[in-house]
């Protein structure tokens, strides 16, 4: 006993560290921390403890802390992780192809033929992600590339972003869609010179994708968690999925009953679904936040739940993606003024000012938050317009409604208007690199050289968010749009509307985390926060312009625990 004590007197007279340092569970050193706190602080080191920021500081950390894991960063920068705040996560069906890594018409008919020949004849072919723009033969693709490549299969691909697809012969044939037909209400079938459709539909995939049949929810889920682990090595610890459905619910309960519509047979819509792969996954996921798609008034009121239910891995987020207009995709993005060279034409309008308002009003009243789809100058004032109307006769503190999207610059007075009732915009810098050829056929002058834009908003006083509709999803191309104001062959558009660096890493962190509440638990790296973390190869406050679509991400961490490490 005498011993013992000797031992422990020494032991405190001469400071052992084993005895003086406080536990930790992982001590990250010799990096540039960006932690986006308030003064923009730059330290070199973070201690953390269940799942959770201990402590942020320098090389004194591995002096006052003890951890059984220490990483090294070597110099290289540690920030929040990014937060995106409108993404779409979809699954790849048996009968599905991979459109979005072809690079040309050819090889996406290459693809076709082979999966015709692997589910024969009359099975559906499916499959996301083709852009013309990123094609050899630079044009989109038609119902004839597609007949030649599976004549005896109906085959119906969604174009990047969601707002167009282009079908075969059969499945023009088998949704009773011919020269005759009339545009649909809300969308608009594409015609050749002889007046026959072409094979692209703008606005209204359900024409066709309705009619294919679902694979069932054990089917897809292998596919949907290889989706979702998929976000991890491009750095996003969290993100809002934006277009969920309640479809599955009871009937009663929110539930789609049998003389109600059916929601687009793509991707992870399902609310249960999500739920059942977080249940068993959820610790080795990216955070996530649901937008729920209106289901309309009678379904909602029989929904138990509003924005908020679930908890830090999964909940509720705003009724949203529920369009006012289309999209430049399309294009039918509703504009204020014709588009270039298209005399007359100035987009569609899926709702009116009057639905508009009965479905944030409704949504309100049940406690919920709004993040309506808004893309054309018009379609932003008409949606900021319905928010006010609702705002003005039932004021709400601290709403957090939003507009997705806001591509367009809008009137000064609305952006004003904006700013006063706090609503705020969740953007996607990251369109101003992918569609930059959209832009250019459909828009001139001020419009185009405003389009996306961030510091006019911000200028306001209106809260912004990034994020990227999966166009494409990482991050990088994002924040390098939001301060080069480029799209890939270097034209800069509107360099005025660029924001600084150190801007751009906020809009994807602290500034997103605030648009589902969460900016005091995530967000930056300040104690008590959770240790959602990335590490850089490239320092994105301080490497070359031209370097910055090369940066890779090398560790992901979430919760305190690496979910991905960069071989």
């Amino acid at each position: 006993m005498m011993l013992k004590r000797f031992a422990l007197t020494t032991a405190l007279l001469m400071g052992a560290p084993a005895l003086a340092a406080t536990p930790a569970d992982m001590i990250l050193f010799n990096g540039k921390v960006v932690t986006v706190d308030k003064a923009d602080s730059i330290r070199s080191a973070v201690a953390v403890k269940d799942g959770r920021i201990l402590a942020v500081g320098g090389k004194e950390l591995l002096k006052t802390y003890r951890a059984p894991q220490t990483i090294d960063l070597h110099g290289r920068m540690l920030m929040p992780g990014f937060i995106d705040t409108h993404l779409h996560l979809f699954g790849l069906s048996h009968r599905a192809i991979e459109p979005d890594k072809a690079r040309s018409i050819a090889e996406i008919k290459a693809m076709v033929a082979a999966k015709a020949k692997a589910l024969g004849p009359g099975e559906w072919i499916t499959g996301y992600g083709w852009d013309e723009a990123l094609l050899a033969e630079h044009r989109n693709l038609s119902r004839a590339d597609l007949d030649e490549a599976a004549p005896d299969n109906p085959v119906v691909l969604t174009r990047a972003g969601s707002h167009s697809v282009v079908g075969n012969s059969k499945a023009f044939q088998l949704a009773g869609i011919t020269a005759q037909t009339p545009d649909p209400e809300r969308g608009l079938i594409e015609r050749d010179a002889k007046r026959e459709p072409s094979g692209v539909i703008r606005e209204r995939s359900d024409l066709l994708l309705n009619l294919v049949p679902n694979d069932t929810p054990e089917q897809m889920r292998p596919s949907w968690l290889a989706s979702l682990k998929a976000l991890l090595p491009l750095g996003i610890t969290s993100f809002m999925e934006a277009f969920t459905n309640i479809d599955d619910e009871p009937v009663g309960k929110g539930g789609r009953g049998p003389n109600d519509a059916k929601s687009p047979p793509v991707g992870l819509h399902s609310w249960h679904d999500f739920r059942v792969i977080y249940a068993e996954h959820g610790a080795e996921l990216p955070r996530i936040t649901l937008y729920i798609g209106y289901p309309g008034a009678e379904r909602l009121k029989a929904f138990p739940y509003h924005t908020g239910y679930g908890d830090d891995r999964i909940k509720l987020g705003p009724i949203g993606e529920t369009p006012y207009d289309g999209g430049f995709t399309g294009p039918t993005a509703f504009t204020k003024e014709d588009y270039k060279g298209m005399p007359g034409f100035r987009g569609r309008a899926m709702l009116t000012p009057e639905s508009a308002r009965a479905m944030v009003e409704t949504s309100a009243a049940l406690g919920w938050q709004l993040g309506i789809h808004a893309i054309g100058d018009a379609a932003i004032e008409a949606t900021a317009g319905a928010y006010d109307s609702v705002l003005k006769q039932h004021p709400k503190r601290d709403h957090r409604w939003f507009l997705s999207h806001f591509t367009m610059i809008p009137s000064v007075a609305t952006m004003d208007m904006m700013a006063k009732d706090g609503i705020a915009a969740a953007a996607q810098p990251n369109f101003l690199y992918n569609l930059e050829g959209r832009y250019e056929q459909t828009l001139d002058g001020y419009r185009l050289e405003h389009i996306n834009p961030l510091s006019s908003p911000l200028k306001h006083g209106i809260h912004l968010a990034f994020g990227s509709d999966n166009l494409p999803i990482g991050p990088i191309v994002g924040f390098y749009a939001a301060v080069s104001r480029k799209g890939p062959d270097g034209k800069v558009f509107g360099a005025e509307e660029a924001v600084s660096r150190a801007e751009a890493i906020r809009l994807y962190t602290q500034d997103a985390a605030w648009l589902a509440w969460d900016e005091k638990k995530k967000g930056s790296i300040e104690p008590g926060k959770f240790a959602d973390m990335i590490v850089l190869d490239h320092d994105l406050l301080t490497v070359p312009e031209d370097e910055i679509l090369s940066t890779k991400v090398m560790t992901t961490i979430v919760g305190g625990k690496i979910v991905y490490q960069r071989p």
